[in-house]
């Protein structure tokens, strides 16, 4: 389960970068729903935001 939820996380790290490998491309749309990934996406775009808020906060302070 936790290793799981870690390739979940790397795998949507890397999309939002990029650069997901054609062999994890492949192994997630095989093993996994797609419910996860959606889930994981919106959680590390609202870790990007509130870190974006808080360092224009500190530069503006």
């Amino acid at each position: 389960m936790l290793r799981r939820c870690w390739q979940i996380l790397l795998s949507t790290l890397a999309a939002f970068f990029g650069v997901q490998t054609e062999q994890n491309r492949i192994r997630d749309f095989q093993t996994s729903s797609a419910l996860a990934f959606i889930i994981m996406g919106i959680i590390l775009a609202m870790v990007f935001v509130v870190m974006l808020l808080l360092i224009v906060n500190q530069v503006l302070a």
